[in-house]
């Protein structure tokens, strides 16, 4: 259990510290752009939100024990999804689209979920060995 939520939360690190920095700081991408422009923000919400997806991508490997982040990104990314789908609906059947990057995401979480609650811990440790019973 202890490696499948290393994965799950690996990768799900690894997704929100690609998409922060490339398609939004170093490379701004010109659908990125017309995302904003269609939920009504102002493309210098670009770098801001660039930013907060390294913070969650930092916050997913300091905290690797806090079960609850894995919540937090599935409700994220239903809430993206969301967005995407009433400001944007044509982007839902475009190549690489939010559809199947936000439900990949969402079922990294919940796979994190589940195998975060069998993690090891030194305060379920076994002192003694357990009784047996004939």
């Amino acid at each position: 259990m202890a490696l499948i939520h290393a994965f799950a939360r690996s990768g799900i690190a690894f997704i929100w510290f690609w998409q922060g920095p490339v398609p939004k700081m170093l490379f701004p991408s010109a659908d990125e752009r017309t995302l904003l422009g269609a939920a009504g923000l102002p493309f210098a919400s670009l770098l801001w939100i660039g930013i907060l997806e390294l913070a969650f991508a930092a916050l997913t490997i300091t905290l690797w024990r806090w079960r609850a982040l894995f919540v937090c990104n599935a409700l994220i990314m239903i809430a993206a999804l969301i967005g995407v789908a009433v400001s944007s609906p044509s982007y839902l059947v475009a190549a690489f689209n939010p559809v199947t990057l936000n439900v990949a995401m969402i079922f990294l979480s919940v796979i994190g979920y589940f195998s975060s609650a069998d993690l090891p811990s030194a305060s379920r440790c076994l002192r003694t060995a357990p009784k047996e019973t004939p």
